[in-house]
């Protein structure tokens, strides 16, 4: 493994490690010990984002391995990305707490931001890089 990759490796590791931990020790802690008025809501939200991020980190980043892209994905790309998930299973609870969620609306949302996710990618692969400095 080239070293780079292998410290690449290593950091969406420890990032992974550290978002799952505050993440599910959090939900459990709110779960078990808090009523569910507005505040601890919020945070119910909030902690779920870090969870669920902290689980897709290394998901998105074993993909991005597997099926590598041109360019080829970033730090940025794997944050954005497992944020995306987190934002969508948010939304998945949010609805599920209106009562209104169903397969029809998850399909939806689902495709809506894989959809903003094709666009952000296509918006950076068509920056111009130049590989080489043109000699004159």
């Amino acid at each position: 493994m080239h070293p780079i990759q292998k410290s690449k490796t290593l950091s969406i590791l420890i990032t992974s490690i550290v978002l799952n931990l505050v993440g599910w020790v959090g939900l459990i802690l709110l779960l078990n010990f808090s009523l569910p008025t507005l505040g601890p809501r919020w945070i119910f939200f909030l902690l779920l984002t870090i969870a669920i991020s902290g689980l897709a980190l290394p998901i998105l980043f074993f993909l991005h391995l597997r099926f590598p892209t041109d360019p080829p994905a970033e730090m940025n790309v794997y944050i954005r990305e497992a944020l995306f998930v987190s934002i969508f299973v948010d939304m998945l609870a949010w609805l599920q707490l209106g009562r209104v969620l169903s397969p029809l609306r998850a399909f939806l949302v689902a495709v809506g931001m894989v959809a903003i996710e094709f666009f952000i990618r296509l918006r950076e692969r068509s920056k111009f890089k130049p590989k080489e400095p043109v000699d004159e």
